[in-house]
C-alpha cells in the first residue's frame, strides 16, 4: 500500500477495535485501487478519494469526495452519494450490512463478499465522476438517476 498520509494515519491509529482497524486498512486499500486516487481526510473521521462536483436544482452546489469511508465505533460506514437504491440487486448479495438513504453500514468485512463490495463502489465511483451531479442520495431509491449531460 502506498504511503498513507499523516491525517488519514491519525484516524486509523486511533481505531479502538481490531476488527474496524483491519476493516478500515482493507478499505484503504480497495478505495484506492477502485477510484486510483490517494485517500485524503474528508472531515473528522471521513476518508474520501476523488472528488465530485455537484449541483442541485435548489442551485446548491459544491464538491465532495467521489469515494469513502468511516470507521465509527459500532460500524464501518461507506458512502454512497447516488443513494443505496441504484445497487439494490448487488446489496442483497453482499452480506451482513445495514443500510442508510446514502450509506452501507458493515460490522465486519469478513462477513461480506468484497468483490460485491468493490463493484459498488466502483459503479459509484463512476457515476460520480461522469460529470457534474444533479441528484441527492435519497433520490436514487427507484433506480440510478444520470449525471447532467447523460442519458439516463
Amino acid at each position: 500500500m502506498d504511503e498513507i498520509e499523516p491525517d488519514v494515519r491519525a484516524v486509523i491509529d486511533g481505531i479502538g477495535s481490531a476488527t474496524r482497524r483491519r476493516d478500515a486498512l482493507t478499505l484503504l486499500e480497495l478505495m484506492g485501487r477502485v477510484t486510483g486516487e490517494p485517500a485524503l481526510l474528508s472531515s473528522a473521521t471521513v476518508i474520501g478519494f476523488g472528488q465530485y462536483h455537484y449541483r442541485y436544482a435548489s442551485g446548491r452546489e459544491g464538491d465532495a469526495a467521489a469515494a469513502g469511508f468511516s470507521p465509527q465505533k459500532a460500524a464501518s460506514v461507506i458512502y454512497l452519494l447516488d443513494g443505496v437504491g441504484a445497487y439494490a440487486a448487488q446489496l442483497e448479495r453482499l452480506g451482513a450490512h445495514r443500510t442508510g438513504v446514502g450509506s452501507v453500514y458493515i460490522t465486519n468485512l469478513d462477513k461480506v463478499d468484497l468483490a460485491v463490495l468493490e463493484a459498488i463502489i466502483a459503479e459509484s465511483y463512476r457515476t460520480l465522476t461522469a460529470g457534474t451531479y444533479e441528484h441527492r442520495a435519497r433520490e436514487s431509491q427507484g433506480g440510478r438517476p444520470s449525471p447532467r449531460g447523460q442519458a439516463s
